[in-house]
């Protein structure tokens, strides 16, 4: 199973796949960002941000999509533009008929560090170390996609969980 997790933003979206066969056998195949220039219109950027992600869709044909849930407390016009962004993201899973999960930073980081209040730090300590990746993955926001996609591969080959799938 190939799973693609997405870390929203307007300005970087972090993208993380991984492909898995058990809950023992999670490999990373790739991890990256897409960026949107500052100053530029929204609506531009949002266009931007769908078709830049479509096209990756179409590229790495992902089995299942994590997308993380926003929760904002501090600077509401950043949340409005995240959310603006994350629209578009889930649009174009949408549009692919690709099923996603959407867990908030707490799930994810009690999933995949066992502390729901882990530091980004401890999250690429634990994807080198899940992964077996030579280094620590890098930006911060690929980091968190990869985490994402691991949470995924995880949720998936549970049976505990119970994931339907269409």
């Amino acid at each position: 199973m190939r799973v693609l997790g997405i870390d929203p933003g307007l300005a970087t979206i972090g993208l993380g796949v991984v492909d898995s066969a058990s809950p023992s056998d999670i490999r990373a195949v790739e991890w990256l960002v897409l960026r949107t220039k500052p100053g530029r219109p929204l609506a531009d950027r949002l266009r931007e941000i769908h078709a830049d992600f479509s096209e990756y869709l179409a590229e790495c044909k992902p089995d299942l999509a994590v997308i993380e849930r926003q929760f904002f407390a501090k600077n509401e016009t950043t949340a409005m533009d995240v959310s603006h962004a994350r629209g578009c993201l889930l649009l174009a899973l949408a549009q692919h008929d690709i099923p996603h999960l959407e867990p908030t930073p707490l799930q994810l980081k009690s999933a995949v560090t066992g502390d729901g209040k882990a530091s980004k730090a401890q999250i690429q300590d634990m994807m080198a170390l899940m992964l077996r990746l030579e280094t620590k993955p890098t930006p911060d926001d690929a980091a968190d996609a990869l985490a994402l996609a691991v949470y995924g591969a995880l949720r998936a080959n549970d049976p505990a969980t119970a994931l339907v799938l269409p």
